[in-house]
């Protein structure tokens, strides 16, 4: 009877299955991990978006060590030998489960945090994670070796692991965080990693039963069928330096721009999953998609394409940034992104090399990303005092288009010429002409003339990535023109920086000004003139909700204890009276440097220069202050735009009312251009029978520097809160309620639910 085909693949399709399995639960686990863990960690760092690419620094690092672990087991080792070694440290993993932080955790407020958060790490989930991220190499190495009819290229089992990794960071923010809260997902991520080591060893059972045990060379464990092809393939996959320094380079741009944009979606919305989630999603879906069978025709299209999707970028978001809103912001740096990955990756695609280099090929990826990712954490900040990595590193995904060719000559050197022309001229122009902002429309323009321009380069590398490169660099410049920087830091809380600028005074006349900006976003600002110099301006304005509550309770206000979280420039220092006692709260040790030099601002060194400073997590600091201790506590935290979130949970609000006096009042800044934060604080101040009142302010005239603001007040009861209720001064109001949301709390947040 002869031997159909059909029967052959319906008895191989287990096999494929157990292996597939096996990579699509260790991927879903290091993808749910990740956002887990960093959830866990951020309210100790204040919420910082460096908290989450500090973590992705050590998932890549992490991740390079395990597969520098499986190159090393399957190259060195018999396969009886791989599966013992294997299953001990399997076994020793088990000592760090279930998950948790270690007791007494907490970061230091003198130095940077990274080398802490990276350590609390390791002792946390280093083992676990480490053997999940062994897993990928390993296992298709193993299939390798099976004799399987399709183990002379086990690549196409990437898919199922990167399909994995896709299914658990969408589930993540959309189906785990709002409906399972952390001590849940701890412990249900325990039962998940149990399940992978059955899975393991199910693997690990039938190499066991494939091989006699001996050691086999590299160049010897293709089967027989393919003995022929794989001499050729060998011949053809002689890896020179050249080809693992051009993998190396197309692994490491990826990795560096995926946290580049993250940092840049984080810092103006929320460091919170979601928004970590989503430039890894495209990050790994580029990873699908190139290690399919549909790659040979997808990767020139997506040639084609990159720089037609390149321009308006590069116009709207550099040399024009229009007051667009700020999902289409979104839109163009997410498609950017992808396009510059999808080039990248799909080149590494076009390169893979032969099953004898299977594991060095994983090997130098995974080394790659951690450079990236090292570069982004550990360079970038040191040597930048800005966030110029992101624009370095789209420059660098496009000297890698293919057809790069570094042969000296004419049309070479001309590429390089021109853009460094280009750019002396205009440094030259800035430098030297006065009043440039007067063309700044014509300069617009004409950066918008050359950029069209560039798309003729498409298909030159180094002549489109350098003439992009110095279009981007003018515009930053450009830009830079409106406001003098006075003075541009950077800490691991994000880019600090102080600006002067001109304002025309109720003369007429124009007058110089200082402002602070945190990221995008303006933190507080100070009129110079010595008579001016003391009045709160923008967000704590005298006409606003702060000037307002200050007035309302002037009477009874004269020995009040009174909490800040959130220094920024110090205004608010500025309603203080001599018998009360201020105590600041500030995350950032470069914020208080900033707010505490008179030739910035100069509002705490007259207002308030006896109050006291706390360095830290407002919520760690408050805790160890007394309880009933404040009369007025004001909660003014900001990462740019964004509120960390577990200054927000119910758990939060429970810990500021215990160090409130029973008729103290918390004040809290909710102004935000993305999130509707008063959906969580009605909610929150709900479930704990607080009263509130909120007043959404909007300047009644055009007075220099006073901005729309919103902020809502809370205690315990309503009477204490009845003075502003009937104020004249503004319209405060009862909180709406709300019914389609549940408390946010230390285990529970969902963004998605508070999204404008």
């Amino acid at each position: 009877m002869s031997h159909r085909p059909e029967a052959t693949v319906d008895r191989n399709l287990p096999l494929i299955f157990l292996f597939a399995a096996t990579l699509f639960t260790s991927a879903s686990l290091m993808f749910v991990l990740q956002p887990l863990f960093g959830k866990i960690l951020l309210p100790l760092l204040g919420g910082s978006p460096a908290v989450w690419n500090t973590c992705m620094v050590f998932y890549q690092s992490i991740l390079f060590l395990g597969y520098l672990y499986a190159h090393y087991l399957s190259t060195r080792h018999a396969q009886h030998r791989q599966i013992q070694i294997h299953t001990a440290l399997i076994l020793i993993s088990f000592l760090a489960l279930p998950l948790a932080l270690p007791e007494n955790t907490v970061p230091p407020t003198d130095s940077n945090p990274t080398l802490w958060l990276l350590w609390t790490l390791f002792l946390a989930i280093g083992l676990p994670f480490f053997v999940v991220s062994t897993t990928a190499p390993l296992i298709q190495k193993w299939f390798a070796n099976v004799g399987h009819h399709t183990s002379h290229d086990p690549y196409y089992l990437y898919a199922a692991s990167n399909t994995g990794s896709l299914i658990a960071l969408l589930s993540y923010p959309f189906l785990l965080e709002p409906n399972i809260g952390l001590a849940n997902q701890k412990s249900y991520w325990s039962v998940g990693y149990l399940l992978l080591c059955l899975l393991i060893a199910g693997c690990a059972f039938v190499l066991w039963k494939n091989c006699r045990g001996e050691f086999i060379r590299p160049e010897r464990i293709n089967s027989p069928l393919q003995d022929a092809e794989a001499v050729t393939a060998t011949d053809e996959n002689n890896l020179s330096l050249a080809t693992q320094l051009h993998w190396l380079a197309l692994a490491l741009v990826p990795s560096s721009l995926l946290l580049g944009l993250t940092n840049f979606i984080s810092t103006d919305i929320a460091s919170v999953p979601l928004l970590w989630i989503i430039p890894l999603t495209l990050y790994l879906l580029s990873f699908v998609i190139v290690f399919s069978k549909w790659n040979d025709k997808i990767h020139p299209l997506m040639v084609k394409l990159q720089p037609l999707f390149l321009l308006p970028f590069v116009a709207y978001a550099f040399i024009n940034p229009a007051d667009l809103p700020y999902w289409a912001y979104l839109i163009l740096h997410l498609l950017a992104f992808f396009f510059a990955v999808m080039v990248c990756h799909g080149e590494l695609a076009k390169l893979r090399p032969h099953t004898r280099h299977l594991t060095t090929f994983y090997l130098i990826m995974s080394f790659a990303g951690m450079l990236g990712g090292m570069f982004n954490t550990f360079v970038a900040p040191f040597v930048f005092n800005a966030v110029y990595e992101y624009p370095i590193m789209i420059i660098a995904a496009l000297l890698l288009r293919p057809g790069l060719k570094l042969t000296l000559n004419t049309g070479l050197l001309l590429q390089i010429i021109a853009p460094a022309l280009l750019v002396i001229v205009g440094i030259i122009a800035y430098a030297t002409v006065d009043n440039l902002l007067q063309y700044f429309d014509i300069i617009v323009i004409g950066l918008m003339g050359l950029t069209l321009l560039t798309y003729l380069l498409r298909a030159r590398p180094v002549g489109f990535a350098l003439m992009t490169g110095a279009i981007i660099f003018l515009a930053l410049g450009l830009h830079g023109l409106s406001s003098h920087t006075l003075y541009q830091q950077r800490s691991f809380f994000g880019v600090l920086a102080v600006r002067e600028a001109v304002l025309t005074d109720e003369q007429g006349q124009p007058e110089s000004y200082h402002e602070l900006f945190h990221g995008t976003t303006k933190h507080g600002a100070q009129r110079l003139a010595a008579h001016l110099s003391k009045i709160p301006l923008t967000y704590y304005s005298r006409p606003g909700p702060m000037g307002q509550l200050f007035k309302e309770y002037d009477g009874n206000d004269q020995a009040w204890n009174i909490g800040v979280v959130g220094l920024g420039a110090g205004a608010l220092t500025c309603y203080a009276k001599d018998q009360q006692n201020w105590t600041l709260y500030e995350i950032d040790p470069l914020v208080v440097d900033i707010a505490s030099n008179p030739a910035y601002f100069s509002y705490l060194s007259q207002c308030a220069p006896n109050a006291e400073m706390r360095i830290g997590d407002a919520r760690l600091s408050l805790e160890k202050e007394p309880n009933q201790h404040f009369d007025l506590l004001v909660m003014d935290a900001f990462s740019s735009d964004s509120v960390p979130t577990h200054l927000l949970t119910k758990e939060a609000l429970a810990l500021y009312f215990k160090k409130l006096k029973p008729t103290g009042i918390l004040a809290f800044h909710m102004t935000n251009r993305h999130l509707s934060l008063k959906k969580v604080l009605s909610i929150n101040a709900e479930a704990l029978h607080l009263a509130s009142l909120i007043q959404e302010f909007q300047p009644q005239q055009d007075i220099p520097l006073v901005v729309a603001t919103d902020w809502v007040v809370m205690a315990k009861h309503a009477e204490t809160l009845e003075p502003l209720r009937l104020s004249r001064l503004g319209k405060w109001q009862k909180m709406p309620l709300y019914f389609d949301m549940k408390p946010w709390t230390d285990d529970f947040t969902n963004i998605v639910s508070i999204w404008k």
